[in-house]
């Protein structure tokens, strides 16, 4: 042992003149290389010597932490701060230990790394359970528990690795007496765990399920897995024997076999002066021993032990005790600091929600007034279109009235020039009749023949004269009436044309050369043949074709 401890004591020396002489040789990136390297060194060499050589690894880990933050390796810086309250822990100085968790909190804060603060976390937790303060313990590894189901739920962490969660807090219930709650925790840790990858070996789980066993009144299975798992730690863990030994120790001691159970206990006292590994717990054992002497009925050595656990108890928890004398203060700079920005986050928060409100409001004013200015132009331009064409429909109808004034207009001047040129011709022919007259008695018969078929002619011309341009003017009376009345003769149509002129029965007898009588046996035909019945106006009926 003292050739071991001379040896780790030589590669100390060696790092440690390693890593005060190294960054002043090598220059920029070789400087940095080597410096990565000898911490690695430094980490290895740690955790070889910090049960036989505590100081000289807690030095060790000091350097390397001032190494890395001095590069700007903050995750490492943070991974050697995690080693310190191991040592800490191993010596009972628990102030220490929730100094390094504290900064290696802020720490893992700034680079918002959950799956560290998870690990920080459980080292809380497991602080607070030291001195029975239950509360702030599961408040701290539950918050550990919850971090890492965020990280399994992202696809970041694999769930075996709940395990070490559910095994820290099976292991607080142990401390507090509460193997019932243990129960719960243990069965989640086997249910979760896996050989790879895991941060909880199985012979730690097995240990803890010993313990649960032995409270369930299960000791022979209890013994048969402490006798199974002993080989590991002696191998792998020594140090942890101590509390192997003590609870195989109680074991015994609920078995009535006090001798068995006195050894176990000496044997845990052993492992931890061997290896300077859970001392705090040495005041429980002394306890048991002084409590087993009192049933051996040999109190004098029940005396020694229970002066001891009194005085490792003072030493190691009372307040007053110069190595917890700082746990008066508790350190609390972490729990104001992390209320601090909690509080700042909140205000910042606060005032980023009043900023988006009022920047949603602003929006919401803009869009509304815009459908709103929308609305308007929208109403606006149907108002405009809806004028415009009710304008240019009254344009139209205004057209189409002048269109058809125009033309009645023009219907009524060509009607009056029609009714002029029958006139003209009823004249004409009056003047002609007086002529014939003349003529009876003054020429021969023959000449006179002669000039009265001349005349005749003239008069059936003249007709049909007329009767052009009456169609031409009313193109669309002459031949509704010939289409919708075809059984109408000549002088049927004549009376019809002359009616809509609006001749007299005896304008229209002086034109057509008969008695105003035959005009209205003519119109009383007309009127048969038309099919219309006495009530109805005849004027008034041909007018409307």
């Amino acid at each position: 042992m003292a050739l071991y401890r001379g040896n780790q004591t030589y590669y100390f020396l060696n790092v440690v003149f390693f890593l005060l002489f190294t960054p002043f040789v090598y220059p920029g990136e070789i400087q940095q290389d080597s410096i990565q390297k000898s911490i690695e060194e430094v980490f290895s060499s740690a955790k070889k010597i910090r049960y036989h050589n505590p100081d000289s690894s807690m030095l060790l880990l000091e350097k390397a932490h001032e190494e890395f933050m001095r590069v700007g390796d903050t995750l490492r810086a943070i991974k050697a701060l995690l080693e310190m309250p191991h040592q800490y822990g191993q010596r009972v100085n628990y102030a220490k230990s929730y100094d390094g968790l504290w900064l290696a909190l802020l720490l893992a804060d700034d680079l918002k790394d959950d799956s560290l603060k998870t690990e920080i976390y459980n080292r809380l937790g497991r602080l607070y359970s030291f001195f029975k303060r239950k509360d702030e313990s599961l408040k701290y590894l539950n918050t550990s528990l919850q971090l890492n189901k965020g990280l399994v739920d992202k696809g970041q962490l694999h769930k075996s690795q709940l395990t070490q969660n559910y095994y820290l807090i099976c292991a607080t219930y142990r401390e507090l007496g509460e193997p019932e709650m243990g129960r719960i925790y243990i069965d989640s840790c086997f249910a979760n765990y896996e050989e790879t990858p895991n941060l909880v070996e199985l012979e730690y789980l097995l240990f803890e399920k010993a313990f649960i066993l032995s409270k369930e009144d299960k000791k022979l299975e209890a013994l048969e897995i402490m006798e199974g798992i002993e080989p590991w730690f002696k191998e792998n863990r020594p140090s942890y024997l101590v509390l192997v030994y003590t609870y195989w120790g109680d074991i015994y001691n609920s078995m009535s076999q006090l001798q068995k159970s006195e050894q176990y206990y000496n044997m845990a006292l052993a492992e931890s002066d061997r290896y300077n590994s859970h001392v705090d717990f040495s005041p429980l054992v002394h306890e048991r021993l002084a409590d087993l002497h009192v049933r051996n009925g040999d109190f004098q050595k029940a005396f020694t032990s229970q002066q001891r656990a009194k005085d490792l108890d003072a030493q190691f928890f009372d307040s007053r005790s110069e190595i917890n004398r700082p746990l008066l203060e508790i350190k609390d700079e972490f729990r104001l600091e992390k209320e601090r920005q909690e509080k700042l986050i909140q205000k910042q928060r606060l005032e980023q929600l009043e900023q988006e409100d009022k920047i949603s409001l602003l929006q919401r004013i803009i869009l509304l007034g815009t459908i709103v200015f929308l609305v308007i132009i929208g109403w606006i331009y149907l108002k405009n279109i809806r004028n415009k064409h009710k304008v240019e429909k009254q344009l139209l109808q205004r057209s189409r009235a002048l269109e058809m004034q125009k033309a009645k207009e023009l219907l009524e001047l060509k009607n009056k020039e029609l009714a002029a040129s029958a006139l003209q011709l009823v004249e004409k022919d009056e003047f002609l009749r007086e002529i014939k007259t003349r003529l009876r008695g003054e020429l021969k018969a023959s000449d006179i023949n002669s000039v009265l078929r001349s005349i005749s002619i003239s008069n059936s011309n003249n007709w049909e004269e007329f009767k052009l341009r009456f169609t031409a003017v009313n193109e669309k009376f002459y031949n509704k009436v010939t289409n919708e009345y075809p059984n109408l003769s000549q002088a049927d149509q004549k009376i019809c044309a002359l009616i809509k002129l609006n001749f007299s029965s005896k304008e229209m007898a002086r034109l057509l050369g008969i008695s105003v009588e035959s005009v209205h046996t003519t119109r009383y035909r007309l009127r048969k043949k038309m099919g219309l019945e006495r009530s109805v106006n005849l004027e008034d009926f041909i007018a409307s074709l």
